[in-house]
């Protein structure tokens, strides 16, 4: 009698521990399609903003036409994209972002734009985009971490691999953008 009782306590127990691997596993996965909603959210905003952007410089610069066609061709295949390959969106996504870079740079060549409200609205808007996107990417690879943590981790891992819960991927920073710039003192 004993024995039937320990055993099922002993298969309580499993159940339990069964189960909490589960929910636990359910909540990573969950955490991690979350995290990556926050990205997909900033890139819309910003993508959003593009248009405003380049109607507001488009007046003041005629010559940067190809830096102007170079965004509004990466904003749209960002928008067109099925958001289904994280590493394509986030590689397309860095283009958009240092093509933007050129048109800030387009600014300074041009005082009365920098002077402009609308565009040093649209800026702002922009560079405070562009950081809470930065800070969506550490979301997410956090969230990725700790979800790749527990199916890695026992007893979890039995659980993960009998329900095919499958590692994320980090979101991966370009080669390039890994590279010191390289500076000269030479003039």
């Amino acid at each position: 009698m004993i024995a039937w009782i320990i055993a099922a306590v002993v298969v309580v127990i499993l159940i339990i521990i069964y189960i909490s691997a589960y929910n636990g596993l359910i909540k990573g996965r969950t955490y991690v399609q979350e995290s990556w909603s926050q990205i997909d959210v900033q890139l819309k905003r910003r993508n959003d903003l593009i248009p405003n952007l380049i109607e507001t410089v488009k007046g003041y610069s005629h010559y940067e036409q190809s830096t102007l066609e170079k965004v509004v061709g990466l904003r749209n295949q960002l928008v067109n994209s099925s958001g289904d390959d994280h590493q394509k969106t986030m590689a397309v996504s860095d283009q958009l972002s240092n093509s933007l870079k050129s048109i800030f740079a387009v600014a300074e060549a041009y005082p009365d734009l920098k002077a402009d409200q609308e565009y040093t609205k649209l800026m702002e808007e922009l560079t405070n985009t562009e950081n809470k996107i930065a800070y969506s990417r550490q979301l997410y690879n956090s969230s990725v971490a700790s979800f790749n943590l527990k199916i890695q981790s026992f007893p979890s891992n039995i659980v993960a691999s009998i329900h095919h819960f499958k590692i994320s991927e980090y979101l991966q920073v370009p080669e390039e953008e890994k590279q010191a710039p390289k500076v000269s003192f030479d003039k």
